[in-house]
């Protein structure tokens, strides 16, 4: 795959999970403000991204054909894995923005941020330990 053809497809697919994520936030947060829906609409945001980036980079980035529950399931913990330290990158900004401003608005914007630098550490790192058996780029 091309560069630029990588570079789009990763970063529409980080949209849509981003988009995703915010969505499951703002539906959780309609139950209330407090910091335990706060906490509860981090994680359920980050599930339901993670759920559909892991399924997208699966078969449109790294064209991975793994098959079989065990494969999966192994390939899905490591994908989980290199996605922990991104998402601690991901929580800790949209914590800051959230704990500064006390807006949705900025509390989102942190958000964007976090997963923006996240998912640009996040392909280095699949690329690297969980689709390994994967052609990469073409370097044109």
């Amino acid at each position: 795959m091309r560069l630029r053809t990588l570079v789009f497809r990763y970063s529409a697919f980080a949209l849509i999970a981003t988009v995703a994520n915010l969505a499951t936030q703002r539906a959780v947060l309609q139950f209330g403000q407090s910091a335990l829906f706060f906490t509860a609409a981090v994680g359920a945001g980050t599930i339901v991204g993670l759920v559909i980036k892991y399924l997208l980079d699966k078969r449109w980035i790294f064209y991975d054909t793994a098959s079989g529950l065990r494969n999966r399931s192994l390939q899905f913990s490591l994908y989980t894995a290199m996605g922990v330290l991104t998402t601690i990158v991901f929580w800790a900004t949209e914590t800051v923005f959230w704990l500064v401003w006390k807006t949705n608005l900025m509390r989102e914007l942190g958000a964007i941020i976090g997963l923006s630098i996240g998912y640009f550490a996040k392909y280095h790192l699949d690329r690297r330990f969980v689709f390994t058996d994967q052609e990469h780029i073409d370097a044109a």
